[in-house]
This record gives structure tokens, C-alpha cells and sequence, in this order.
């Protein structure tokens, strides 16, 4: 007896647990337990799903969703005792595959158990195939646009589709994962059933977006918004401003005129910006080398460089419209005036090979100061605008060479000036500018004599030498008198003898006529050059003979 009291006790805290694990299933109105199965169930399971609550021998009574997309069921049920009979269904078997009703439709199972000593128990499970909750799209498209992003991923909520300027209208055709849900395509309603939806939508002007939402409602009610953003694309090619500017002054440019467009710089202008302001502001823009994106409505370039003084530079700006087909180009063409500059930046003068530079930063007048020795000079000079034309001499210089040079320009006597004229004239033909450099060569420092000659007799020694100033002249004692005769080595010395001036400077040579007074005369013969300063005496002594 005391141990049925502890089996009942079991029992009896058995069954209280299981009653309190299932109503935290919230399922104690549809569950039915037992405390008396006569013939119990090892296991039961029904796929694909599970039981609510989980299988429990005494538990006879559940209830099983199965998907929507379950058209049947597969219920397995084991006795206990393996000799009791199973019959699923009015079918003995401990393994069916039961077919279900439509999508939110109730299928019951019975499971009934007889033992062989004929007793019975039954099982009942309430199959619900749910509703589905299937609110995608699994395909979008649009006539005559592309979605973006591409391709089509049913859980991106958000696409946008770009359609050319001549485009007024489009289909939006979506098609619903779940053909039994509904669809609203802009007001357009595509009933359950019914796949894919089309509807026509009618876009707004050139440059603006049309919205379209998809709304798809699954069979259960659950909903989800897809959003499309049709952007008709302008096609505006249209600049609404344009403007060069110029050592900070700006030249707007008229586009109410047609073209061409030309603005008009200095000639010390070498570079300009150019400013450009779109029409559509969605356009894309290029101002030469600079691209000015859509979205942004103006842009520069600084800096762009003209060609020479005189030169005409053309400058493009391509306006792209936001089809990415239309495109427009402008051409400003910046004419920068043909220079005056008739200004020299470099002048020298070499004289045997040592070069003597101007500084043109003084006034002039310009002088250069060269030996006496020097008989040419080569002239060179650089333009501060090598497109004016330049005449060293006898020598021109075109425009376009920056620098040329005279050679051998011939200079005066020593203690003369030579002066030389460089002419520049401007790019401009009418500007013009001489520059006068004064060659001073310097005065002679030479006081020698290039030849001597007696008569009559000879000088001793012999043959005469500039350098050597002493000779002497033996002669026969019948002669009364001698001759000399001299060459100064510079005619612009002056040469003097006994007294008196034998050869003025330009006078190259002279003679003197000495008379002899007795056994031996000398005679001094003076050389005195150029620069009054250098002097040579030649002393000539004339023996007679007794």
C-alpha cells in the first residue's frame, strides 16, 4: 500500500509540472491531458514544423502550423507497446504523409492506438497551413530606364531610374514573389492572382523626378513600400553666364549676341580666367582642362596662358546636359594686343674677346671704353619682347629671335669715338626706340719709330730696330751733311728733331737735314706718342771721317 501512495504522489506531481510547463505555452485551452492514456505514444512528430507543445505521452491533443508553402504534412507515430495498432487517419500505419487545404485552411490528424487487449487512446493534432507573409517583389522594371542599384535585390527598398529628355511617360511593371498577394503600383491596383502589374506613369517636365511607390500586401496583411525616383533628364546645353577676366578685370560676355565671342586684353597680359555659369545647374561643364560637375552651377579656370603679343588663344567651354546625350560647346577667343615694348634688356660690347655689358638702368648716354689697340668691335643686344624687330648696324634681327649680334664693327683711330645705334621697333609697327653706344678708342701710347734710314751712310747696327735708340753713322770726310729720314710706328705722334717738328701728328713720316760740325754730330730724334704722355728718343751719332 505504500508504495502505490508513493506512485500516486509521482504521478500527481508529474501531471501538476506538465499543466504548469503548458500554460506558458498559452495553449491550455486546446491541450488535453490525460492522466489514464491506455495506450500512449512513444514519440510523435509532424514535419515540416513542430508540435505545440512539444510531445508529451499523456498530452493527446496539439495544435501544428505549417508554412505556407507546405502543401502536406508528414506525421510519424510510434507506440509505446509495439504490438498496439496505429492508425493515422483512418489509415494503420505509423507513418502518412497527409495533404493540406489551402494557405490559412484547418487540417485535423487523428492518431488512434489500440492494444491487443483492446483497449484505445487517441491523438489528435489541428494542422493550420498559415497565410503567407511574402509582401517582396522579385522583379522591377522600367520602360526605357535602368534601375539604380542595379541589378534588382527585393530587399532594397529605394531605386532610382533616369530616362532621356523626350521620354514623357513610362511603365513601371513589377512582378510579387507571392502572386496571391496584392499590389498597388502608383494608383494602379494589381489584385491577388494577378502577376506581374503593369501601370503607366505619366512623368513631370524635363529635369524633374517623378515618385512612384509599389505598395505589395502579403496575404497575412503584412506590407511593404517599394520607392522609385524617374528623373527625366534635362537636355539643356545652355551657358547663362560667361565671363574673362584679365589682370583682375572681368569681361563679361554678351551670349545674347551671336557668336563668335572676342574679348580684348593688353599686351602685358599673359594669362586669363575664364568663368562660366550653367543654365541647368545638373549639366556638366568644361572650361578647358576643368570640369565643373552636375550639381554645382558655376565654375573657373584660373590661369589659362594667351600665346604671344598680337596672338588670338581660343578658349572652349562644352556644356554636357544631363542626358549625357545634348552637348553645346562655346568658344571666347582672347585677342591680347600686339606689344610697344621697344625696350631693350641686355646690351654689350667685346672687344678682342673681352666683353664690356651696358647698364641699361642708367641714363644714357651709354659709353664703352676700349684699348687703342682695338681696330673692331662685335655689338649684341637682347629685346625685352623678342616679337620686335631689332637693327644692330647693318644687322636686323626678326621678330620672334629674343638676341643677335654685330661682328667687326670698324672703329675710328685711337683717341676717336665710334658711335653704334641699335633701333628697336615695337610688334606694334609704330613704336620705336634708338639706343647710341660710344665706342671711345682709347689715344696711342706708342712713341716708336718704325723706320730709319741715312744718307749718306748707314746706321750702325744695321738693319734698324725699333727698339734698339742708339746708332751711329760713319761717313768719308768730303761730306758736309746727312739726311735723316723716319716713320713713326703711329702716325698720330708727333716727331721732333734739332728743335723743331719733323712730322705733325696724321704725318707719318719726316726728315731732317743735319750738317756736320766736326768729328762727330749727334742727333736727337723725338718720338711723342698720341697720349702726350709715353716718349722715345732715337740718338744717331755721325762720325767724319779725319
Amino acid at each position: 500500500m505504500r508504495w502505490n501512495r508513493i506512485c500516486l504522489g509521482q504521478r500527481f506531481i508529474t501531471v501538476l509540472l506538465l499543466a504548469i510547463g503548458l500554460s506558458s505555452y498559452g495553449c491550455k485551452d486546446s491541450i488535453s491531458i490525460s492522466e489514464d492514456v491506455q495506450v500512449p505514444l512513444a514519440s510523435l512528430t509532424v514535419t515540416p514544423g513542430t508540435l505545440q507543445p512539444g510531445f508529451f505521452s499523456n498530452t493527446t491533443n496539439y495544435t501544428f502550423n505549417a508554412p505556407t508553402s507546405a502543401d502536406k504534412v508528414t506525421v510519424t507515430a510510434i507506440p509505446r507497446d509495439n504490438t498496439a495498432t496505429v492508425t493515422i487517419n483512418n489509415a494503420v500505419t505509423t507513418h502518412l504523409s497527409v495533404p493540406l487545404g489551402a494557405p490559412g485552411s484547418t487540417t485535423t490528424i487523428t492518431i488512434a492506438l489500440s492494444s491487443s487487449t483492446g483497449t484505445e487512446s487517441t491523438y489528435t493534432v489541428t494542422v493550420t497551413r498559415l497565410l503567407s507573409s511574402d509582401n517582396n517583389l522579385s522583379a522591377l522594371s522600367v520602360t526605357q530606364g535602368t534601375l539604380k542599384p542595379s541589378p534588382f535585390d527585393a530587399n532594397t527598398l529605394d531605386y532610382t531610374v533616369d530616362v532621356q529628355t523626350g521620354v514623357p511617360s513610362v511603365t513601371v511593371t513589377a512582378t510579387k514573389s507571392d502572386a496571391n498577394a496584392t499590389m498597388l503600383i502608383g494608383s494602379v491596383t494589381v489584385p491577388a492572382g494577378t502577376n506581374p502589374g503593369q501601370a503607366p506613369i505619366t512623368l513631370s517636365a524635363p529635369g524633374t523626378t517623378t515618385p512612384v511607390s509599389i505598395e505589395v500586401t502579403a496575404p497575412n496583411g503584412s506590407k511593404k513600400t517599394y520607392n522609385l525616383s524617374i528623373k527625366r533628364l534635362s537636355g539643356d546645353i545652355n551657358l547663362s553666364a560667361l565671363s574673362v577676366t584679365a589682370n583682375s578685370l572681368a569681361h563679361p560676355v554678351d551670349l545674347n549676341t551671336p557668336p563668335p565671342y572676342t574679348v580684348n586684353v593688353a599686351t602685358d597680359v599673359i594669362s586669363v580666367d575664364v568663368s562660366a555659369t550653367k543654365s541647368d545647374p545638373n549639366a556638366v561643364m568644361a572650361i578647358g582642362s576643368v570640369t565643373v560637375p552636375a550639381g554645382t552651377a558655376s565654375g573657373s579656370a584660373p590661369n589659362i596662358p594667351l600665346g604671344a603679343p598680337g596672338s588670338d588663344t581660343p578658349i572652349s567651354i562644352i556644356v554636357t546636359a544631363q542626358n549625357g546625350v545634348d552637348s553645346k560647346t562655346y568658344t571666347v577667343t582672347v585677342h591680347r594686343a600686339t606689344s610697344d615694348d621697344s625696350n631693350l634688356s641686355a646690351l654689350s660690347v667685346t672687344a678682342n674677346s673681352l666683353a664690356h655689358p651696358v647698364d641699361l638702368n642708367t641714363p644714357p648716354l651709354y659709353t664703352v671704353n676700349v684699348a687703342t689697340d682695338v681696330i673692331s668691335v662685335d655689338v649684341s643686344a637682347t629685346k625685352s619682347d623678342p616679337n620686335a624687330v631689332m637693327a644692330i648696324g647693318s644687322v636686323t634681327v626678326p621678330a620672334g629671335t629674343a638676341s643677335g649680334s654685330a661682328p667687326n664693327i670698324p672703329l675710328g683711330a685711337p683717341g676717336s669715338d665710334t658711335p653704334i645705334s641699335i633701333i628697336v621697333t615695337a610688334q606694334n609697327g609704330v613704336d620705336s626706340k634708338t639706343y647710341t653706344v660710344t665706342v671711345h678708342r682709347a689715344t696711342s701710347d706708342d712713341s716708336n719709330l718704325s723706320a730709319l734710314s741715312v744718307a749718306p751712310g748707314s746706321l750702325d747696327p744695321s738693319p734698324f730696330d725699333p727698339s734698339q735708340v742708339n746708332y751711329t753713322v760713319n761717313v768719308d770726310n768730303s761730306v758736309n751733311s746727312v739726311v735723316l729720314t723716319a716713320t713713326k710706328s703711329d702716325p698720330q705722334a708727333t716727331m721732333s728733331a734739332l728743335g723743331s717738328v719733323i712730322a705733325a701728328p696724321g704725318v707719318p713720316d719726316g726728315q731732317v737735314s743735319v750738317t756736320l760740325l766736326g768729328a762727330t754730330t749727334e742727333v736727337v730724334i723725338t718720338v711723342i706718342a698720341q697720349d702726350m704722355t709715353s716718349e722715345t728718343r732715337y740718338t744717331i751719332t755721325v762720325n767724319q771721317a779725319p
